[in-house]
């Protein structure tokens, strides 16, 4: 695509759309606005308020290199702006953690239950959505976060420093060796013969997708090391059909009361265990 000097606001989207449409994203008006308001430096209303305002300049090169990226490379928009939104956070993102998404978000609606104090740990924190947004809701909780991936534990950090909220991370594989009262997770459950849209499997961190044959070879690590570890409640964020065989795997573990939650589209999302 190309945005013509002097194109409007309306032109220039129009253009993009029509690029990143036939690049086979599910939601082309919104990426296209999402990128020319970043390029404008201005709120996505700006655009409907004034559709006649000239692009030209440095935002029409930026805008264009931006929509291109999206069209031709599959960047994912997320990682184009730098920033997605998660629950009442607006965190930093880029290609070492993976984007957080709106059914992440039943994981810290099931820690918001937990009692006061209770002690908390994230496995696989990547950019720390789920710890950041426990704290920020709950400050009485003691909240760690942990990921094999130190460069996903450098942005969780960053996003920590800048938010200034205390959440603690650690670097290893699962709990690493740490106990807690809870323990909740978005671990890798993608089978490794299944297809991913393009802008996931070329620009997200693969150990943050991948789990084995069929999706669950961490998730039968990391329920018993939850049980081992003294964890009275573990919740865990899983792959559209997989809630039976991970129901059943948390039983097997000793948790005695495990239920599922759906997400908005009706998929058993979160299965929750207890003891």
């Amino acid at each position: 695509m190309s945005v013509l000097r002097g194109a409007s606001v309306r032109d220039a989207l129009d253009s993009a759309v029509i690029a990143i449409t036939a690049s086979g994203s599910t939601t082309p008006r919104l990426d296209a606005e999402l990128l020319l308001a970043h390029a404008l430096g201005v709120d996505r209303t700006a655009l409907f308020l004034d559709p006649e305002r000239e692009v030209g300049g440095e935002a029409a090169r930026t805008f264009q290199a931006l929509a291109r990226r999206r069209s031709v490379e599959h960047a994912p928009v997320a990682y184009l702006l730098g920033r997605r939104g998660f629950r009442r956070l607006e965190l930093d993102v880029d290609p070492r953690a993976l984007i957080p998404r709106p059914e992440t978000e039943l994981l810290v609606e099931v820690g918001l239950e937990l009692p006061r104090g209770a002690q908390v740990v994230d496995v696989g924190t990547g950019s720390g959505a789920v710890a950041l947004a426990l704290k920020d809701e709950r400050p009485d909780l003691d909240v760690m976060g942990t990921d094999v991936s130190a460069e996903a534990l450098a942005v969780a950090r960053g996003n920590a420093a800048r938010l200034r909220l205390e959440v603690s991370f650690a670097e290893g594989d699962l709990l690493a060796g740490l106990t807690a009262d809870a323990v909740l997770a978005n671990p890798p459950y993608v089978a490794d013969g299944d297809a991913l849209p393009p802008d996931i499997a070329r620009h997200e961190p693969w150990v943050a997708l991948r789990a084995g044959p069929d999706g669950l070879d961490v998730i039968r690590r990391l329920v018993p090391a939850a049980q081992g570890g003294g964890a009275a409640l573990l919740a865990l964020e899983v792959g559209a059909g997989q809630a039976p065989a991970v129901v059943a795997l948390a039983r097997e573990a000793g948790f005695a009361d495990v239920a599922t939650r759906a997400d908005l589209a009706g998929i058993e999302r979160v299965v929750v265990a207890r003891r």
